[in-house]
């Protein structure tokens, strides 16, 4: 492991801390600049096929959907569809004729760079009342954070603050354990689209999340603990899996290695956030759904 992946993972860390802590716009700001860059990366792929998606378009109406998922969570979804629908008509009025293959990988880049990681702008910063399993409210949910009560009684903070933090300690655990894991003890090659990923790797990696996630339940004082939070911890290391291998199928497709070369020893944006994207909707759908249920049956 290079001194510079090591250096750079640390950075990104420190900066998605703080983007989570402040919460608001620094996290929405935030979050649009990496989806920004993203969709950047994910339109290179795109044109190295030979395919001329409507890539400006596209880009802006993300960012739309994005600022709609803070101030307007409950629209997000109509969004989506006008978003698609201006997005063809875009690709209608072009001098050259557009293609299918235009059309899908622009409502792709859509769906895959905008509309599923605004579920993360949904949790973090739709949902700033306090947790839905405790009655009552006490800090503010962007910047005045009191420490005191972070550690002595967090189940009284905004459900999107530590439903978002505590998915994200679990992305991390999972992305780590595989790496370290796979590199030097994975044996058991898990699947062409990715050679270097093994199951020895992925396997360990699923564990990692699940035990995180336990160990968050259980300081959160979540319902039917360590049921959900093993429920939640096997949801986002699977499904972070599963975006890892979709980047890299795209990426095999394109005959490419990397996704760019910002980060250096990781490669792109896309190369790191890609276990983000499915497990966005899934964190969501779990904290809004599921926990209020358990907490009326435990």
């Amino acid at each position: 492991m290079s001194w510079s992946r090591v250096f750079s993972g640390i950075v990104a860390i420190t900066v998605a801390l703080a983007m989570i802590l402040w919460g608001g716009w620094y996290f929405t700001i935030g979050f649009g600049i990496i989806i920004y860059l993203g969709q950047l990366e994910y339109f290179q792929l795109v044109r190295a096929k030979g395919i001329e998606p409507a890539g400006k378009t596209t880009l802006a109406v993300s960012q739309a959907l994005l600022i709609t998922a803070a101030f307007a969570p409950s629209l997000v979804d109509a969004m989506f569809a006008l978003a698609g629908t201006l997005i063809c008509f875009y690709l209608l009025f072009q001098p050259k004729l557009s293609t299918i293959a235009d059309i899908a990988s622009s409502i792709l880049g859509l769906f895959y760079g905008g509309y599923l990681p605004s579920y993360w702008i949904r949790l973090r910063v739709g949902i700033e009342h306090p947790s839905l399993l405790v009655s009552s409210a006490i800090v503010n949910p962007q910047l005045n954070l009191d420490w005191h009560q972070v550690w002595t009684h967090p189940g009284t903070l905004p459900v999107g603050l530590t439903s978002t933090l505590l998915a994200f300690l679990c992305i991390w655990a999972a992305d780590i354990g595989a790496y370290i894991v796979g590199k030097f003890f994975g044996r058991t090659r898990l699947s062409d689209i990715s050679p270097k990923k093994t199951v020895e790797g992925a396997v360990f990696g699923v564990l990692g999340s699940v035990a995180v996630a336990i160990t968050g339940a259980w300081y959160l004082k979540w319902p039917g603990f360590p049921v959900s939070g093993a429920a939640l911890g096997l949801l986002i290391g699977i499904a972070s899996l599963l975006g890892d291998l979709t980047e890299s199928m795209m990426k095999r497709d394109a005959g490419v290695k990397d996704s760019g070369q910002l980060i250096p020893g990781h490669g792109g944006i896309l190369d790191r956030a890609d276990s983000y994207v499915f497990t966005a909707p899934l964190v969501y759908y779990f904290t809004t759904l599921l926990l209020p249920i358990l907490s009326r049956l435990f």
